[in-house]
C-alpha cells in the first residue's frame, strides 16, 4: 500500500511546489510572493519528509526540520520589512 501512495503524493505536492513557484514569479504584489515562498518552502518539507519515509532515514526529517526553522525566521523577516522598511530596530 505504502510502494502506491508515495509516488502519488510525491506527485502531487511536486504539483503545488510548481503552482508556489508560478506565484512566486508571477505574484502581483510583494504579500502574494512572500505567501508564495512561505507556501514553497512548507511544500519542500512535506517532500523531504515523504523521502525520510520512503527511504526509512532520520537524516530527512532533521533536514525538514532545518528547513521549516529558516523558513520561518526568513517569512518574519521578510514581513517584517515590509511593514516597516527595517529589520532591525
Amino acid at each position: 500500500m505504502l510502494a502506491t501512495v508515495i509516488p502519488i503524493a510525491f506527485a502531487l505536492v511536486g504539483l503545488a511546489v510548481a503552482f508556489s513557484f508560478w506565484r512566486l514569479l508571477r505574484g502581483p504584489s510583494a504579500p502574494d510572493r512572500i505567501l508564495a515562498l512561505d507556501t514553497l518552502y512548507v511544500n519542500t518539507i512535506a517532500l523531504l519528509v515523504l523521502r525520510g519515509i520512503q527511504l526509512a532515514s532520520d537524516i530527512y526529517f532533521e533536514a525538514a526540520l532545518l528547513i521549516a526553522l529558516m523558513g520561518f525566521v526568513g517569512t518574519v523577516a521578510l514581513c517584517k520589512y515590509l511593514l516597516r522598511g527595517d529589520i532591525i530596530e
